[in-house]
């Protein structure tokens, strides 16, 4: 009983604080008896004249919040505008948004040089790059927008998954921003923005729709069937293709200012793709995942392969290419190529088996979604591209500058859910130092659809959060 009503508390205020100090299952009851959707009252925001409420948020069902401050609205379309802020990982990110899908502005303040020098993500260093920089990033998007806090109409800000660390720097500076100036503040899923940021740029991109979502954390085959709602057709039971990308460039002794994947892709085009052999991915098991008839994904086993190709070669990741012979360049190109053919192959493999599924579940999918960082690769598309074409189905793929983690898709993900009425109100202008933030850095974004279950990923399911799509469902059969 106790679990079921921390997940419906969890459902309707997605950034509530809790005190360190408070009993959770009081507050929790006291938080029930304020749940009820209600009609928000019409209200005149800062410095605007009267504007009315769109419909849909006329309804006594719309809006759900445990505040009862009253919340500044605008109309939507181009009276929208949502200021979007990302901190989930490496990249300190913020824009704005105007409800028609106009990009007013977008700042991204790179970790490259962190990267660079820890050869990957450091957590607590990548905390203490988004604080100092976050303040400045938010403020130059508004520059750029030339707006100021009072013309926004609410604040979007990624709550998970991700670093918690790292959440947390983008978490607070949203609340300050939304508690100062009396906005309404929207959580966002970060895998749900990746995937539908395609639909700001693929005005005819409708639900339900197929999405593969890649990047150096996850890899995830989700059916879209519409907002709030995902199957969970595939993930990987143990390294996403990102983290296989950045060790392989990291081996070989690339340059990690702009990640391990653009610099394998760039090494790769002067290599032999099929000079080394390497094996389609072995689960933990060393059971070739090839023989698993699912959608989940695997790279620990390549990564593994590589490692042992390049020391069998005797490269020096100390050498950078640049000072590498040729014959050693060479080698290192090879190699490169070799990993990217057989990555992207195992890719194509679980592309083709969800299609499938997909096509049983909603007959009338057209679209197959390929974002997140990895998703700018070239090669990635184009083989992907031949995929969908077997299905008669169109490939979506948003620019690189929105695949890559980035502050658009945040807003767009937020002018979504308020449309639908998912938002919260206003929170107090100031937090106290002892609030506990509800930061969710393990946080599914859809149900696992059964064929595509695995035995491997009930050994990573600890401290999960409930998925988006369950609580969405639950707030639903509350209305």
């Amino acid at each position: 009983m106790v679990s079921s009503l921390l997940t419906l508390l969890s459902t309707f205020s997605r950034l509530n604080l809790v005190q360190k100090s408070s009993i959770f299952i009081p507050f929790t009851f006291k938080a029930l008896s304020l749940l009820k959707f209600h009609k928000q009252p019409r209200l005149r925001p800062f410095n605007t004249p009267l504007l009315r409420f769109p419909s849909s948020l006329n309804s006594p069902k719309a809006h759900f919040s445990t505040s009862r401050r009253p919340v500044s609205s605008k109309s939507f379309d181009d009276d929208l505008v949502v200021l979007g802020i990302e901190t989930s990982c490496d990249d300190t990110a913020a824009a704005i948004v105007r409800g028609n899908g106009e990009i007013l502005s977008q700042v991204v303040s790179s970790q490259a040089d962190l990267l660079a020098r820890y050869g990957g993500v450091a957590p607590k260093m990548a905390e203490e790059a988004h604080s100092q920089v976050i303040d400045q990033v938010v403020q130059d998007a508004l520059d750029k927008a030339s707006l100021t806090e009072r013309e926004l109409s609410a604040v979007a800000v990624t709550i998970g998954p991700g670093l918690s660390l790292c959440l947390r720097v983008g978490v607070q500076k949203a609340r300050r921003v939304a508690g100062s100036f009396n906005l309404p503040i929207i959580s966002v899923h970060h895998m749900e923005a990746h995937a539908l940021v395609a639909r700001l740029i693929e005005k005819e991109l409708q639900f339900p729709f197929l999405a593969l979502l890649i990047s150096g954390g996850h890899n995830l085959l989700v059916l879209a069937h519409h907002l709030g709602h995902y199957t969970q057709l595939g993930t990987t039971i143990d390294d996403a293709i990102g983290e296989a990308f950045d060790k392989t460039a990291k081996w070989l002794g690339l340059d990690m200012r702009k990640s391990g994947g653009p610099a394998v892709e760039q090494l790769a085009q002067e290599g032999d793709a099929e000079s080394v052999r390497f094996s389609v991915g072995f689960s933990f098991r060393a059971i070739p995942m090839k023989q698993h008839k699912d959608c989940n994904f695997s790279y620990a086993g390549l990564k593994t392969q590589v490692k042992l190709a390049i020391a069998s070669r005797n490269i020096d990741a100390k050498v950078p290419l640049s000072c590498a012979s040729s014959l050693d360049r060479s080698s290192r190109a090879d190699i490169a190529a070799s990993f990217q053919r057989v990555a992207v192959l195992h890719l194509e493999e679980r592309c083709e088996r969800a299609v499938e599924w997909a096509l049983k579940i909603e007959p009338s999918i057209k679209h197959l979604v390929v974002s997140g960082g990895v998703a700018s690769n070239q090669y990635v598309r184009s083989r992907l591209d031949q995929v969908v074409q077997k299905y008669s189905l169109q490939l979506v793929c948003p620019p690189p500058n929105l695949c890559t983690d980035n502050g658009v898709m945040i807003a767009w993900t937020g002018i979504e859910n308020f449309r639908a009425g998912r938002y919260d109100s206003p929170p107090p202008a100031n937090d106290p130092d002892d609030f506990m933030y509800d930061l969710r850095p393990r946080w599914p974004l859809g149900e696992e659809y059964a064929e595509g279950s695995s035995d491997a990923r009930s050994l990573r399911r600890a401290r999960v959060h409930p998925s988006l799509t369950s609580l969405v469902q639950a707030s639903l059969q509350q209305q």
